[in-house]
C-alpha cells in the first residue's frame, strides 16, 4: 500500500511499531586512527540509486504539452525542452486542449512556484504503473499527498502516451536522462560519503515492521498475534530534464525516498543534503521510539509553547524529533565544512605571509570568519526552531560530542533524546537573539555571503575576477568578428596572445580549435588542410582537458562533437564515433551540440 508522501521537512512515521534493522559495524575506538579502504564507493551499498524513471518523463512531457513552463521570463527553454516541444508539434489539438484545460483548472493559486505546480504531478508519476499501461491507483486517502487532486490526469496521460508517439522516443529520452544521471554520480557519491563520515554511520537499508495478524487458532481468536514484514529502503536520485530549474522536489513514499533533480543541479546542494539526512535519520527515530515516548511530556510542552506563539510545529513528537535532528545535523555539517575551509585557507595564507604583521592579519581574519560561521549556525537553528525543530539546539550541542568521538550516531541516540529539558529549550530563541542579529546584518552587508563567511577577503578578489572575465569576453567578441571576415591568421594571433594572459582557459582553447577548423575549411591545399585540422583537434583536446565539467558542459559537448566531425572527415571512423558518443553522454545541455552529435553518429553508422 502506498503511504503518504511528505514534503522535504516531513518525517514518515508508521502507525504500527517499527523496529529498524541493519548490519551494524562495530563502533571504532576514538583513540585508534581509522584507515580508509581503497575499495570503490558503491552508492547501492548505502541504499542510493541514480536512475531515470520513464513514468516521470512521460508525465512531465504531458505536463509541458498542457502548458507547464518553468522557464524564467527572458530566458530560453532548455535544449531538452525545446527537443520535446519539437517532437510534440503534431500532437492531436483536441488532446492538447484537454491537457491544458485540466492543468489550468487545477493550477495552484499564487504565490505557488513552478516547482509547487509540478509537485503533485511528480507524486502522480510514482503512483501510477509503468508504461505502457500506466495504471492509475484506486482512490484512497492513503495516496501520496496531492495525488487525489490530480488523479483524473491519469486517463489523459494514457491517451497522451498512445497518441503522442512518446513510446518510440522514450529510449532516446532515457539515454539523455541517464547521461544527466552519470553527471550527477561522482558528486552525489561525495555528498553521501561526507555526510556518513560526519555522522560515523551507515544508513539503515532494511526496516522490519511489526504488524498485527489474525490468530490462526479459531478457538483463541482473541489472542493477539504479530508478524513481521521487511522493507528495503532506497534513496532515489532521479534526474529530470523537464523540472523547474533550481528546486529539488523531494517525496517520501513508504520506504522509498525520491529526490527529483533538475538539470544542472549541484548534487552537493543544501536541499539534496537535507533530503539524504532525512533518509539516514528517519529510521533512527522509529528504532528509538520508546526512548522518545519516554520524553513525551517534555517535548509536548515545547510543542504547546510554540503553538501558542503562532509558530509552525507538528503536534507529533516523532515528527518533531526527526525534524529537529535533521536540522541540527545539517547545520553542524555545514558549519564543519566551512570551518575546515577556514583552517585550510589560514594555513595557505600563513605560508604566503612575509612577516609577523601579515601573519597576525591572517589569524585575525580567520578568527573573524569562525565567529561569523558560529553566528550563522545559531541563526539557522533559530529559524528552524521557529519552523518546528524545537529540539534543534539541543541536538546541535550534542552532535559536537558525537562527531568528535568517532562513534556511530545511533550509539548516542538514546542518550541524546534523554537530555530534553523543556525549561532550557524554551529559552533558546531568546539566547540566540544577538547572534541572529549579527548574522542578519552580515547577510545584508555581503551579497556573496556564503563565500564571505569562509574568506572575508573573497569579495574583493571576486570583483577583480568578474572584471577580468568581462575583459576576456570582450576580446573573444573581437575574435568572433575576425572569424566572420575570415581573418584567421590575425584571429589565431590574438588568441595565442590571450593565452599568455589567461593560461589554460578552456574558452580560448576551444576558439583556437574553431579557428583552425574554419581555416582548414577554406583551404584548398590538402597538406595545409590536414595540418590545420590536426591543429584544431589538438586545441579541442586541450579545451576538453581544461574545461570544468560542472560549469562548462556546453563547451565540452561542442568540443567533442567538433572533434567527431573532423575525425569523420579524416576517415577515422572509430575515433569519430567515440567523440560523438562523448557529446551524446553529456546530454542536451544549454549551448551544447547534442542533436548535431546524434546526427553525426547516425551518418557515421550508415553503410
Amino acid at each position: 500500500m502506498i503511504r503518504n508522501a511528505l514534503l522535504i521537512t516531513a518525517l514518515f512515521v508508521s502507525a504500527g511499531f517499527v523496529r529498524a534493522q541493519t548490519t551494524a559495524r562495530p563502533a571504532p575506538s576514538p583513540s585508534m586512527p581509522q584507515t580508509r579502504t581503497s575499495a570503490p564507493f558503491e552508492l547501492s551499498e548505502y541504499g542510493v540509486q541514480i536512475q531515470p524513471d520513464p513514468r516521470l518523463i512521460i508525465v512531465m512531457a504531458a505536463l509541458d504539452a498542457a502548458g507547464f513552463d518553468p522557464t524564467a521570463p527572458g530566458k530560453e527553454p532548455s535544449a531538452f525542452r525545446r527537443l520535446v516541444r519539437k517532437d510534440q508539434e503534431s500532437l492531436d489539438p483536441g488532446l492538447r486542449e484537454r491537457l491544458k484545460n485540466f492543468f489550468d483548472r487545477n493550477r495552484l493559486p499564487a504565490p505557488a512556484t513552478p516547482a509547487d505546480q509540478a509537485a503533485r504531478y511528480v507524486s502522480l508519476a510514482y503512483a501510477i504503473g509503468q508504461p505502457p499501461l500506466l495504471d492509475a491507483p484506486e482512490r484512497s486517502d492513503e495516496l501520496p499527498g496531492g495525488v487525489l487532486e490530480v488523479l483524473d490526469f491519469a486517463p489523459l496521460l494514457r491517451e497522451f502516451y498512445r497518441k503522442s508517439g512518446i513510446d518510440e522516443r522514450l529510449i532516446a529520452y532515457m539515454r539523455a536522462y541517464q547521461a544527466e544521471g552519470d553527471r550527477l554520480r561522482p558528486q552525489a557519491a561525495e555528498m553521501v560519503r561526507s555526510i556518513l563520515s560526519y555522522l560515523h554511520t551507515r544508513p539503515i537499508v532494511v526496516s522490519t515492521e511489526r504488524v498485527r495478524v489474525k490468530s490462526p487458532d479459531k478457538k483463541h481468536s482473541s489472542v493477539i498475534v504479530y508478524s513481521t514484514r521487511e522493507h528495503d529502503r532506497h534513496f532515489h536520485i532521479v534526474p529530470d530534464l523537464l523540472a523547474a530549474p533550481g528546486t529539488v522536489n523531494f517525496r517520501v513514499i513508504a520506504d522509498e525516498y525520491y529526490a527529483i533533480i533538475p538539470e544542472g543541479t549541484d548534487p552537493t546542494s543544501s536541499e539534496l543534503r537535507h533530503a539524504f539526512l532525512q533518509f539516514v535519520i528517519d529510521p533512527l527515530v522509529l528504532k528509538f521510539n520508546k526512548e522518545i515516548s519516554a520524553q513525551r511530556d517534555q517535548i509536548k510542552q515545547l510543542i504547546d509553547a510554540r503553538t501558542r506563539a503562532g509558530g509552525a510545529v507538528s503536534p507529533d513528537i516523532f515528527v518533531v524529533v526527526g525534524r529537529s535532528l535533521v536540522a541540527a545535523a545539517h547545520a553542524r555539517f555545514d558549519e564543519a565544512e566551512r570551518l575546515n575551509e577556514v583552517t585550510s585557507l589560514q594555513r595557505r595564507h600563513l605560508q604566503q605571509a612575509r612577516d609577523e604583521a601579515e601573519r597576525k592579519t591572517v589569524a585575525t581574519q580567520a578568527d573573524a570568519a569562525r565567529a561569523a560561521i558560529a553566528d550563522e549556525t545559531i541563526a539557522r537553528l533559530a529559524d528552524d526552531y521557529e519552523n518546528g525543530a524545537v529540539l534543534g539546539f539541543l541536538f546541535a550541542d550534542q552532535l559536537r560530542d558525537v562527531q568528535a568521538s568517532g562513534f556511530d550516531i545511533a550509539s548516542f541516540f538514546a542518550e541524546m533524546i534523554a537530555g530534553v529539558d523543556s525549561a532550557r529549550e524554551s529559552k533558546r530563541l531568546t539566547d540566540a537573539g544577538a547572534a541572529r542579529d549579527r548574522a542578519a546584518a552580515a547577510r545584508k552587508a555581503h551579497p556573496r555571503y556564503s563565500a564571505w563567511l569562509v574568506d572575508p577577503t573573497s569579495e574583493s578578489r571576486e570583483a577583480a575576477d568578474v572584471s577580468r572575465n568581462a575583459a576576456l569576453l570582450n576580446r573573444l567578441g573581437d575574435v568572433e568578428k575576425l572569424l566572420q571576415t575570415r581573418n584567421y591568421e590575425q584571429a589565431e594571433s590574438v588568441l595565442r596572445s590571450l593565452l599568455q594572459e589567461y593560461p589554460g582557459d578552456a574558452r580560448l582553447l576551444f576558439t583556437l580549435g574553431q579557428t583552425a577548423s574554419l581555416w582548414a575549411r577554406d583551404t584548398t591545399d590538402d597538406d595545409q588542410q590536414a595540418e590545420r585540422l590536426h591543429r584544431a583537434l589538438a586545441s579541442y583536446r586541450m579545451a576538453v582537458a581544461a574545461a570544468t565539467p560542472e560549469t562548462e558542459q556546453g563547451l565540452l559537448s561542442r568540443a567533442h562533437e567538433s572533434m567527431g566531425r573532423i575525425l569523420a572527415f579524416l576517415d577515422e571512423k572509430d575515433e569519430a564515433m567515440k567523440e560523438f558518443e562523448a557529446a551524446i553522454r553529456i546530454g542536451p545541455v544549454a549551448g551544447g551540440a547534442y542533436n548535431d552529435a546524434l546526427a553525426g553518429k547516425r551518418k557515421l553508422a550508415q553503410p
